[in-house]
């Protein structure tokens, strides 16, 4: 069965670089970046790896674990990683997940039933400390991810998780805020005291 926002991330026990991962054990009351690839010594996925590798310190800033998964087994992720250490100019410093025989692939309804090989398996998914599932993204095998995005949205979701706001269009981190539509906008100046501002009825924004 497909995974759907908001359902429980199916838990799983497998290896890694850094050792066996319980991932409900592992998740440990953080925010998690789950992110997969078709195998390793793959050209776009290295720059990916290494691209979330320089830019973890930003992840960590916000509480936020991040692992990877491949279906090749962990000795051939050790030598990939200095590859990617090498070309990125990058430390991975983060454990990548060997799923050799795709149950983690399957379990998370990665590969489409209609693929011939791997290449479908490269998915996101941000995971919230309640353990659901609060995004999830595929990409072809052509294109990058892009991982500043994947900041914007997890700002996103930690600012809306604890207040009654939305954020709007390629809205970043300081810019204005949606009110949500369950809020009257009589009782808006209680709430939100930077002020707000009426665009529609039902179209509000306050400050961040």
């Amino acid at each position: 069965m497909a995974i759907r926002l908001g359902d429980t991330a199916p838990n799983f026990t497998a290896d890694s670089t850094e050792g066996s991962i319980d991932f409900h054990n592992w998740i440990d009351g953080s925010w998690v970046v789950l992110f997969s690839h078709p195998k390793d010594y793959t050209p776009v996925c290295t720059t990916e790896l290494g691209r979330l590798a320089n830019m973890k310190p930003e992840f960590d800033k916000r509480g936020v674990k991040v692992v990877g998964l491949s279906v090749d087994d962990v000795e051939s992720h050790k030598g990939w990683i200095k590859d990617i250490n090498e070309t990125q100019n990058c430390t991975v410093g983060y454990p990548i997940i060997a799923d050799p025989e795709k149950k983690v692939a399957e379990l998370y309804d990665m590969i489409h039933p209609k693929a011939l090989n791997n290449l479908t398996v490269r998915s996101i998914f941000i995971i919230a400390p309640d353990k659901t599932v609060k995004l999830m993204l595929t990409y072809p095998a052509s294109t990058g991810r892009n991982f500043d995005e994947l900041l914007r949205v997890i700002d996103s979701l930690q600012l809306t998780a604890n207040h009654q706001v939305a954020t709007p269009a390629d809205w970043k981190w300081g810019e204005d805020c949606v009110v949500v539509p369950a809020i009257k906008t009589e009782d808006i100046p209680e709430k939100f005291p930077k002020g707000h501002k009426v665009i529609k009825p039902y179209l509000r924004t306050t400050p961040q």
